[in-house]
Protein backbone atom coordinates (compact mmCIF):
# COMPACT_ATOMS: atom_id res chain seq x y z
CA UNK A 1 0.00 0.00 0.00
CA UNK A 2 1.74 3.45 -1.21
CA UNK A 3 -0.34 6.59 -0.47
CA UNK A 4 1.20 9.24 -2.47
CA UNK A 5 0.41 13.15 -2.60
CA UNK A 6 -2.02 15.29 -4.99
CA UNK A 7 1.34 16.29 -6.77
CA UNK A 8 1.75 13.07 -7.82
CA UNK A 9 5.22 12.91 -6.02
CA UNK A 10 7.61 9.50 -6.72
CA UNK A 11 8.07 9.22 -3.13
CA UNK A 12 4.92 7.98 -1.41
CA UNK A 13 3.87 9.98 1.71
CA UNK A 14 3.05 6.69 3.44
CA UNK A 15 3.17 3.03 2.72
CA UNK A 16 3.03 -0.36 4.04
CA UNK A 17 5.17 -2.71 3.38
CA UNK A 18 4.12 -6.71 2.47
CA UNK A 19 3.14 -8.68 4.16
CA UNK A 20 -0.09 -7.05 4.87
CA UNK A 21 -3.95 -7.48 4.92
CA UNK A 22 -6.35 -5.21 3.61
CA UNK A 23 -9.90 -4.76 5.78
CA UNK A 24 -12.41 -2.32 4.26
CA UNK A 25 -15.08 -1.30 6.59
CA UNK A 26 -18.27 1.63 7.20
CA UNK A 27 -16.83 4.52 9.24
CA UNK A 28 -17.81 5.47 12.74
CA UNK A 29 -20.92 8.16 12.58
CA UNK A 30 -18.19 10.82 14.16
CA UNK A 31 -16.38 10.20 10.28
CA UNK A 32 -19.46 9.53 8.41
CA UNK A 33 -20.26 13.56 9.48
CA UNK A 34 -16.96 14.62 8.27
CA UNK A 35 -17.08 12.96 4.97
CA UNK A 36 -15.91 9.59 5.09
CA UNK A 37 -17.10 7.03 2.53
CA UNK A 38 -15.00 4.12 3.72
CA UNK A 39 -12.16 3.21 5.87
CA UNK A 40 -9.29 0.75 4.85
CA UNK A 41 -7.24 -0.55 7.39
CA UNK A 42 -3.51 -2.21 6.45
CA UNK A 43 -2.48 -4.28 9.12
CA UNK A 44 1.45 -5.79 9.34
CA UNK A 45 1.33 -9.50 9.48
CA UNK A 46 4.84 -9.20 11.25
CA UNK A 47 4.61 -6.35 13.34
CA UNK A 48 1.50 -4.33 15.09
CA UNK A 49 2.06 -1.32 12.05
CA UNK A 50 -0.74 -0.09 10.83
CA UNK A 51 -2.26 2.66 8.28
CA UNK A 52 -5.99 3.13 8.59
CA UNK A 53 -6.61 5.41 5.66
CA UNK A 54 -10.44 7.54 5.20
CA UNK A 55 -11.57 7.38 1.88
CA UNK A 56 -13.90 10.43 0.88
CA UNK A 57 -13.95 10.34 -2.73
CA UNK A 58 -13.16 7.79 -5.40
CA UNK A 59 -11.80 9.84 -8.47
CA UNK A 60 -10.70 6.58 -10.61
CA UNK A 61 -10.54 3.08 -10.20
CA UNK A 62 -9.20 0.67 -12.18
CA UNK A 63 -7.69 -3.00 -11.72
CA UNK A 64 -5.75 -4.73 -14.31
CA UNK A 65 -5.16 -8.85 -14.32
CA UNK A 66 -1.42 -9.20 -15.10
CA UNK A 67 -2.19 -13.10 -15.31
CA UNK A 68 0.26 -15.56 -13.17
CA UNK A 69 3.87 -13.82 -12.26
CA UNK A 70 6.30 -16.09 -14.41
CA UNK A 71 9.29 -14.61 -12.07
CA UNK A 72 12.34 -12.79 -12.93
CA UNK A 73 13.73 -14.11 -16.57
CA UNK A 74 16.67 -12.09 -17.70
CA UNK A 75 17.45 -11.69 -21.03
CA UNK A 76 20.73 -10.99 -22.55
CA UNK A 77 22.80 -13.04 -20.23
CA UNK A 78 26.10 -14.02 -21.59
CA UNK A 79 25.21 -17.26 -22.63
CA UNK A 80 22.63 -15.76 -24.87
CA UNK A 81 25.66 -13.88 -25.92
CA UNK A 82 27.51 -16.56 -26.73
CA UNK A 83 25.18 -18.89 -28.38
CA UNK A 84 24.02 -15.53 -30.89
CA UNK A 85 28.37 -14.86 -31.40
CA UNK A 86 28.71 -18.64 -32.34
CA UNK A 87 25.91 -18.68 -34.59
CA UNK A 88 27.01 -15.10 -36.60
CA UNK A 89 30.99 -15.62 -35.55
CA UNK A 90 31.27 -13.39 -38.83
CA UNK A 91 30.19 -10.65 -37.14
CA UNK A 92 33.89 -10.34 -35.79
CA UNK A 93 34.96 -9.83 -39.14
CA UNK A 94 34.44 -11.90 -42.68
CA UNK A 95 36.12 -15.24 -42.71
CA UNK A 96 35.79 -16.27 -38.94
CA UNK A 97 35.16 -19.51 -38.09
CA UNK A 98 34.08 -21.05 -35.04
CA UNK A 99 36.12 -23.70 -33.15
CA UNK A 100 34.41 -24.20 -29.98
CA UNK A 101 32.18 -22.57 -27.63
CA UNK A 102 33.13 -23.09 -24.24
CA UNK A 103 36.68 -24.01 -24.62
CA UNK A 104 37.93 -25.58 -21.35
CA UNK A 105 41.58 -24.77 -20.23
CA UNK A 106 43.38 -25.26 -16.85
CA UNK A 107 41.83 -21.95 -14.99
CA UNK A 108 38.31 -21.96 -16.75
CA UNK A 109 36.75 -22.45 -20.26
CA UNK A 110 37.09 -19.39 -22.86
CA UNK A 111 33.59 -18.29 -23.99
CA UNK A 112 34.82 -19.01 -27.76
CA UNK A 113 37.74 -19.86 -29.76
CA UNK A 114 37.45 -19.25 -33.66
CA UNK A 115 39.96 -18.65 -36.38
CA UNK A 116 40.05 -15.52 -38.68
CA UNK A 117 40.20 -15.23 -42.09
CA UNK A 118 44.41 -16.23 -41.67
CA UNK A 119 43.73 -18.99 -39.96
CA UNK A 120 44.98 -17.73 -36.56
CA UNK A 121 43.62 -18.94 -33.29
CA UNK A 122 41.39 -16.17 -31.99
CA UNK A 123 40.60 -16.49 -28.05
CA UNK A 124 36.68 -14.42 -27.61
CA UNK A 125 35.80 -13.55 -24.10
CA UNK A 126 31.86 -12.35 -23.93
CA UNK A 127 30.57 -9.87 -21.21
CA UNK A 128 27.39 -8.10 -20.97
CA UNK A 129 29.12 -5.08 -19.50
CA UNK A 130 32.71 -5.35 -20.07
CA UNK A 131 35.35 -3.61 -17.82
CA UNK A 132 39.06 -4.61 -16.63
CA UNK A 133 38.20 -7.96 -14.91
CA UNK A 134 37.14 -8.95 -18.28
CA UNK A 135 40.51 -7.98 -20.06
CA UNK A 136 42.60 -9.32 -17.10
CA UNK A 137 40.09 -13.03 -17.47
CA UNK A 138 41.24 -12.76 -21.39
CA UNK A 139 44.82 -11.90 -20.72
CA UNK A 140 45.11 -14.81 -18.82
CA UNK A 141 43.35 -16.92 -20.83
CA UNK A 142 45.77 -15.79 -24.05
CA UNK A 143 49.17 -16.51 -21.30
CA UNK A 144 48.25 -20.10 -20.81
CA UNK A 145 46.64 -20.86 -24.76
CA UNK A 146 49.75 -19.31 -26.16
CA UNK A 147 52.02 -22.04 -24.46
CA UNK A 148 50.35 -24.29 -26.60
CA UNK A 149 51.92 -25.37 -29.82
CA UNK A 150 48.62 -26.45 -31.83
CA UNK A 151 46.53 -23.17 -31.16
CA UNK A 152 49.32 -20.28 -31.13
CA UNK A 153 49.48 -17.93 -31.60
CA UNK A 154 46.26 -16.76 -30.09
CA UNK A 155 44.83 -13.27 -29.97
CA UNK A 156 42.45 -12.06 -28.32
CA UNK A 157 38.91 -10.21 -28.38
CA UNK A 158 37.02 -8.62 -25.63
CA UNK A 159 33.27 -8.27 -26.51
CA UNK A 160 30.09 -6.72 -24.53
CA UNK A 161 27.24 -5.25 -25.50
CA UNK A 162 28.99 -2.10 -23.35
CA UNK A 163 32.67 -1.77 -22.54
CA UNK A 164 33.99 1.25 -19.83
CA UNK A 165 37.05 3.09 -21.61
CA UNK A 166 39.45 2.06 -18.96
CA UNK A 167 38.38 -1.56 -20.18
CA UNK A 168 39.44 -0.76 -24.26
CA UNK A 169 41.90 1.17 -22.90
CA UNK A 170 43.90 -1.59 -20.77
CA UNK A 171 42.79 -4.03 -23.62
CA UNK A 172 44.76 -1.54 -26.62
CA UNK A 173 47.55 -2.05 -24.21
CA UNK A 174 48.21 -5.51 -24.19
CA UNK A 175 47.04 -6.13 -27.83
CA UNK A 176 43.43 -7.06 -26.82
CA UNK A 177 41.08 -5.80 -29.55
CA UNK A 178 37.25 -4.62 -28.35
CA UNK A 179 34.34 -5.46 -30.07
CA UNK A 180 30.82 -3.90 -29.20
CA UNK A 181 27.75 -6.10 -30.10
CA UNK A 182 24.39 -4.93 -30.61
CA UNK A 183 22.38 -7.63 -28.93
CA UNK A 184 18.96 -6.21 -30.41
CA UNK A 185 20.19 -7.20 -33.74
CA UNK A 186 21.90 -10.07 -33.37
CA UNK A 187 18.81 -11.52 -32.37
CA UNK A 188 16.33 -9.73 -35.33
CA UNK A 189 14.90 -7.49 -33.10
CA UNK A 190 16.75 -4.58 -34.51
CA UNK A 191 16.60 -3.03 -38.35
CA UNK A 192 19.26 -0.66 -38.17
CA UNK A 193 18.70 -0.26 -41.93
CA UNK A 194 15.31 1.80 -40.95
CA UNK A 195 17.05 4.06 -38.14
CA UNK A 196 18.46 7.67 -38.14
CA UNK A 197 20.95 6.85 -36.18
Amino acid sequence: MLVHSDGGSYKPLNWMSPPATLRVSSPEDVDLELGVTEQWTVQSAKTDDRLIINIHEYLHESSHDLGVDPGLIKDGVEADLQRLLADQIETLGSGFSLIRREYFTAIGPVDILARDATGATVAIELKRRGDIDGVEQLTRYLELLNRDPLLAPVRGIFAAQQIKPQAKVLANDRGIDCVTLDYDAMRGMDDSESRLF
